[in-house]
């Protein structure tokens, strides 16, 4: 399976991609291309460094979200992908993109959905005194992180916490769960019905 990761920012979640890929740990997923929309991100080099081919789309140049869109759409296409994958890619996707890839687009967010949707998720846990917060990996849909759930992984909140500490653990389990679920999808181990996804062991 032809992977096409979209990413905005440093690029930890897509370096831990590049590292499962190269240990064969995303067994018939492949990486083959990434898109960024921030010329210089760490993202963009991590991909280089790799070797990967690499995009820049700088969304600021088009006239709206559909025309930018349907650009992103058509440079995924050009590498013939069958998967999206974005990490941590700073765009809400427009319907028209979504039209082009069905439920061939997930996202990872830290929270455990549907609780702390959209940006400082770790920030709302806290705020709200949950004790237990964590990751979701989701199809995506057209409104912001309500997609049908993948897989999730919890991560017990601490005394003490701060925004930053909560983040870097969540973190951790980001980089190991998304990998996992990649992989699940390129062996066609995930069927969706509706909201109701379901993960076959490998």
């Amino acid at each position: 399976m032809k992977l096409g990761i979209l990413a905005s920012g440093s690029g930890s979640n897509l370096q831990a991609l590049i590292d499962a890929a190269g240990r064969g740990d995303l067994g018939p997923g492949r990486i083959a291309i990434v898109g960024v929309n921030v010329a210089g991100c760490g993202a963009q080099s991590r991909a280089e460094a790799a070797g990967i081919p690499t995009f820049v789309l700088p969304h600021k140049e088009f006239p709206s979200r559909e025309a930018f869109d349907a650009a992103l759409a058509a440079k995924l296409n050009t590498a013939d992908v069958e998967l999206v994958v974005l990490a941590g890619f700073m765009r809400v996707l427009t319907p028209g993109f979504l039209d082009a890839f069905p439920r061939r687009v997930i996202n990872i967010h830290p929270a455990l959905l549907p609780s702390f949707p959209g940006i400082h998720a770790q920030t709302q846990a806290l705020d709200y005194g949950v004790k237990v917060a964590g990751c979701t990996v989701h199809f995506v849909d057209a409104g912001t992180d309500t997609g049908p759930i993948i897989a999730q992984a919890a991560v017990p909140v601490q005394d003490g916490d701060t925004a930053a500490s909560l983040q870097e653990r969540i973190l951790a389990e980001e980089h190991r769960l998304y990998p996992a679920v990649v992989r699940a999808l390129a062996e066609g181990r995930v069927t969706i019905d509706g909201r109701h996804v379901r993960v076959r062991s490998a």
